[in-house]
């Protein structure tokens, strides 16, 4: 079993940024897929960016040219950069982790809050 942990979340005003970080308890990124995914209140998840574990990088229309998924294997550790935050951003960020072999591996995180916010 793999636990994540996200955190970095917070309140920051609209304009402002938060990078958020994705903790795994084992060493996955180099073979896991991993998004960050988002729930406002009333809506369904979303996704908002994902890396392969090649690097190859994703991202929703919504956040391109905003938010950067990076990660560091070393720290078995997976970022998201956010900046010119709106408040349409305000949402439970998740981190997912997955990988399909003979059996299909999915983690989630708990979830960190961000509110964008005068």
């Amino acid at each position: 079993q793999v636990q994540l942990v996200e955190s970095g979340g917070g309140l920051v005003q609209p304009g402002g940024s938060l990078r958020l970080s994705c903790a795994a308890s084992k060493s996955i990124f180099r073979i896991f897929a991993t998004g960050w995914y988002r729930q406002a209140p009333g809506k369904q998840r979303e996704v908002v960016a994902a890396i392969t574990s090649g690097g190859s990088t994703n991202y929703a229309d919504s956040v391109k040219g905003r938010f950067t998924i990076s990660r560091d294997n070393a720290k078995n550790t997976v970022y998201l950069q956010m900046n010119s935050l709106k408040p349409e951003d305000t949402a439970v960020y998740y981190c997912n982790a997955n990988f399909i072999a003979t059996k299909v591996y999915d983690y989630w995180g708990q979830g960190t809050q961000v509110t964008v916010s005068s």
